[in-house]
């Protein structure tokens, strides 16, 4: 029997399955998703705490506000790229000029002078991000909503968000190495200290130089097949309050956002908890070894995030995706109470399994949710007759970067609460104590609540091959 007569269960149909230039095209914009969103924060405590003494609190407020203009921001350009009727598409050109902008904008973040005042360098941090943020957004949204719409297959899907988090990893890995540039002789000021100021700099100019390169090719790679086949010709406009109301009253959509959120906004809370776990417990105070130590982790990371991509995919093939996220956030809350052992300044290779481990589960976690945004959109077109990808993805981002700005709102602060001081190499016995046990603890509350979320998301595979082939009755195949 040919492929393309098996059950929709059993093999992707021809039609179906994309190119390998697509499916890389379309990862390469996890350059920018992960550069351009989680750089900056993974970058700010070190220049802005640790080098020029800014009090935490004012930096994680920054963060939180930042993320509160983020969404807002991919709402607009949600809404704006699923109207927008252009000869390249509806998605590609927001693309392009997004991308470029975010490269060239990325340096400009800590394009800040030595000496200031707190109140100066938290003006700067706050203006930098409102003009920033909107220009993530511009190519964020659009090129999230590309890829629910790549295909109409419930398992390509999954590969093609299982190639979106394996290219990722190369840029994890270097937000991992991030710290430890800064840190590299060659930045040495006169005192013999490394100027981390200037390495993040240094660094920044040259990954946003990748980004721009990053955005051309996506122009270049990727289609829009939905807009091609089906929205240019039939989709009429689509109201802006649609795109977070009539969006949430999508019931499946609201089930995985729980999920979702409650996945962010627990491990966002740690954020910055695992680097200091690293640089005052396992290292005692040295900055120097702990940004070695965290480029070392990033490789366990990646080496880990690209045994858990594989393992997931199948696990989703075999038992639905449904099942997929069950076993990904119950192997994650094994991980992070982990954490308490895995950190320890007598075996510090161990912090290698911590890192690893989270990345493991992580990589799995992301595959498969991102996959079912594809899944949600079927079930939508089903009841309003409209694809509304950039809808869902501006809704989604509006709701999960609410609590996520929370969880990153409250790191700087829960840092603070552990009794946390940048002016002491050495910290209290007490501070490290409670870094650790909120390290591991706090995460697996937020686990817990996205599984119980996940155990009301009704779209099984059934169901989304049963609505595929509705809407394949009603206008026809894409």
């Amino acid at each position: 029997m040919k492929p393309e007569h098996l059950p929709l269960t059993q093999a992707v149909r021809p039609a179906d399955r994309l190119p390998l230039r697509q499916k890389i095209g379309f990862g390469l914009g996890s350059i920018l998703d992960m550069w351009g969103h989680w750089l900056y924060p993974s970058l700010a405590y070190q220049v802005f705490n640790i080098f020029l003494g800014v009090a935490p609190g004012l930096i994680s407020t920054v963060q939180m506000i930042k993320i509160f203009i983020d969404a807002g921001s991919d709402a607009v350009f949600g809404w704006i790229s699923d109207n927008t009727r252009t000869r390249y598409g509806r998605r590609r050109p927001f693309i392009l000029v997004g991308g470029v902008l975010a490269g060239i904008g990325l340096p400009l973040m800590f394009a800040v002078g030595r000496g200031w005042t707190d109140s100066q360098y938290f003006v700067f941090m706050l203006i930098s991000m409102i003009i920033y943020v909107p220009v993530m957004s511009c190519f964020n949204m659009p090129w999230n909503s590309l890829g629910a719409e790549m295909t109409p297959d419930y398992h390509e899907r999954t590969t093609v968000m299982a190639f979106r988090n394996a290219i990722q990893k190369g840029p994890e890995l270097a937000m991992f190495f991030a710290a430890q540039f800064t840190t590299l002789a060659i930045f040495n000021g006169a005192n013999g200290k490394p100027d981390i100021l200037r390495g993040a700099q240094t660094y920044c100019a040259i990954l946003g130089a990748i980004m721009v390169a990053a955005s051309i090719a996506i122009f270049l790679l990727v289609r829009e097949r939905y807009y091609e086949k089906l929205v240019a010709r039939t989709q009429t406009h689509i109201p802006f309050a649609d795109t977070l109301w009539r969006t949430l009253r999508c019931r499946p959509f609201r089930r995985i956002l729980g999920v979702m959120l409650a996945y962010g906004t627990g491990t966002a809370m740690v954020s910055t908890l695992g680097y200091y776990a690293t640089v005052y417990y396992v290292c005692r105070g040295d900055v120097v070894q702990g940004a070695q130590w965290n480029t070392a982790m990033g490789l366990a990371g990646m080496a880990f995030g690209f045994a858990g991509i594989p393992f997931f995919a199948w696990v989703a093939r075999r038992r639905g995706k449904r099942v997929g996220l069950a076993t990904a956030l119950l192997l994650a809350i094994c991980a992070f109470i982990g954490d308490w052992w895995l950190y320890d300044p007598a075996r510090p290779y161990l912090q290698l399994f911590a890192c690893g481990f989270v990345a493991f589960t992580g990589a799995g976690f992301w595959t498969l949710y991102n996959a079912t945004l594809g899944d949600v959109v079927d079930y939508d077109e089903q009841q309003t007759g409209q694809r509304r990808e950039g809808s869902f993805s501006a809704c989604q981002s509006w709701i999960s970067k609410l609590g996520i700005a929370l969880g990153v709102g409250a790191s700087g602060w829960i840092l603070q609460f552990t009794g946390f001081d940048a002016k002491q190499a050495v910290q209290d016995p007490h501070a490290i104590f409670m870094i650790r046990i909120l390290l591991s603890s706090i995460p697996v509350i937020g686990l817990v609540l996205a599984l119980i979320s996940l155990l009301r998301f009704e779209l099984t595979e059934d169901r989304v091959l049963d609505i595929r082939r509705r809407l394949e009755e009603t206008r026809g195949h894409v």
